[in-house]
């Protein structure tokens, strides 16, 4: 049973940074294509970041490109995301998601992702 286990949410101020961290439980995690999603209150969960297996391929919403990075470290079965220069808009439930080889095409949507974490909440005040 393949378990994904955010960490590193938590409150700050605008302009701020915070690194976002899942711990995969899966042994093949280095076939495996890892993205974030966020989710405000209110709000239809979104697209944040994606990474290929192999890191080699990444993709960013356009809301936090140029401020998000994206991560992984296939030995450790972690990925990350740093953030920076947030802003109140970025609050949100941010959830790390994973399935095997996804199509690059195919990232941007929630319902292909076959494994989700149980989300970490990131509040960033004005």
């Amino acid at each position: 049973q393949v378990q994904l286990v955010e960490s590193g949410g938590g409150l700050v101020q605008a302009g701020g940074s915070l690194r976002l961290s899942c711990a995969a439980s899966i042994r093949t995690f280095s076939t495996y294509t890892m993205a974030w999603f966020r989710q405000a209150p209110g709000k239809e969960r979104e697209f944040v970041s994606a990474m290929s297996w192999s890191g080699g391929r990444t993709a960013y919403a356009d809301s936090v490109k140029g401020r998000f990075t994206i991560s992984r470290d296939n030995a450790k079965n972690t990925v990350h995301l740093q953030m920076n220069s947030l802003k109140p808009e970025d609050t949100a439930v941010y959830y790390c998601a994973g399935g095997p080889n996804k199509n690059g095409n195919t990232w941007y949507g929630p319902d292909v992702w076959d494994s989700w974490g149980q989300g970490t909440q990131v509040t960033v005040s004005s």
